[in-house]
């Protein structure tokens, strides 16, 4: 799912979590070692036609796989747009990152981009990401939401895999009170506390998830999210400051043109995706890739998910997360539509997508 990076949260508190994403928003507070960006933001600028250079966060799961491979392969090149990443060491500084304008997009979590439209700032879903993918895998001998009882279970705040645990439980009867929340910060530390017996669950990403399933011997899926939500629930989207929305829309086009150019590449060619991201990106053997790959694919037109994502944010405010559900001005697909509208083959290539 994007990113995820950092330690435990023993003291974890919603409320300090909230007043950091309201800083983001802000543009103040932030951490030092982000504070030297600030002079860079807003790089994408009032430039002419699409000439930019858009700065992005990312994060580490197989629904990033569409910006990587436009990276990677320059695929917004022939528009005069030149992608440039940004790499943060936590999920949370993608948040505040992004929420300050310290970069002009990010592939980021339905759940923290919510975050920061609640907080209010200036920022648009504008294409999906990928879907599906968001896993919880148990330990031998727990095979349901009753046996998590008292058990510890690792996930991301404000993530999507805190999302799908809480209704998970909440399906079942059940909330956190009920089990024993271990907050995490990156990928592979959480792959690697539950590999290693320190949780007796987790709710991960591709590839980590499968890469769980196969490094502890026993351990099983208890959900895949499609049993809860159906297939083609979103995990991550496109998001992109209304600044850079408003000074240069063609390169927002040029950017989602490239996102469906790597999607048609994958779903061709998967083998020579996992290629150009294994190993770079993904910190998984390519078998473990291999095996995850078709479970969390690239859906760039992800406008049948509107409501769905919208419907979340009532966990999120059950959570503690935001104080109101989004509404679909949290969403703006008519720069999908246009790059859609003028690379009609390229759409009709697509295997996944809403129409």
């Amino acid at each position: 799912m994007c990113d995820r990076d950092g330690h435990f949260y023993a003291n974890f508190s919603r409320r300090n979590f909230l007043k950091t994403t309201v800083a983001g928003a802000a543009t103040i507070a932030l951490p030092a070692h982000l504070a030297g960006l600030a002079g860079l933001a807003g790089s994408a600028g009032p430039a002419a036609a699409a000439e930019a250079t858009i700065r992005a966060t990312h994060g580490t799961g197989f629904c990033n796989m569409g910006i990587f491979l436009a990276k990677e392969r320059g695929l917004a090149a022939a528009e005069g747009v030149d992608l440039e990443f940004v790499v943060t060491p936590s999920n949370a500084e993608i948040t505040t990152m992004f929420g300050a304008g310290l970069v002009d997009m990010s592939m980021i979590p339905y759940s923290n981009f919510m975050t920061l439209y609640d907080a209010g700032a200036p920022v648009r879903i504008v294409a999906g990401g990928g879907v599906q993918g968001c896993i919880i895998v148990a330990r031998e001998g727990i095979n349901s939401a009753e046996d998590l009882r008292g058990k510890s279970f690792g996930t991301f705040q404000a993530d999507t895999l805190e999302v799908l645990p809480y209704d998970y439980l909440k399906k079942a009867g059940m909330s956190f009170a009920d089990v024993d929340i271990r907050y995490l910060n990156t990928s592979p530390e959480l792959a690697q506390a539950f590999m290693a017996g320190a949780l007796d669950a987790i709710c991960h990403i591709e590839p980590y998830a499968t890469q769980c399933v196969q490094g502890r011997p026993g351990s099983k899926v208890l959900s895949d999210g499609i049993d809860l939500y159906g297939p083609g629930y979103s995990d991550c989207v496109l998001a992109a400051r209304i600044p850079l929305l408003e000074s240069n829309p063609e390169a927002v086009t040029a950017m989602i043109k490239a996102l469906m150019e790597a999607q048609a590449s994958a779903e061709a060619d998967m083998e020579a995706a996992l290629a150009s991201t294994v190993g770079t990106y993904y910190k998984t053997t390519l078998e473990a890739a291999r095996d995850a790959a078709s479970k969390q694919p690239i859906v760039v037109d992800q406008r049948n998910q509107t409501q769905f994502i919208i419907d979340r944010g009532n966990s999120m405010k059950e959570l503690g997360y935001v104080r109101a559900v989004p509404d679909e001005k949290a969403f703006d697909w008519s720069f999908l539509d246009a790059a859609i509208a003028q690379n009609a083959d390229l759409y009709a290539s697509l295997k996944r997508k809403s129409a």
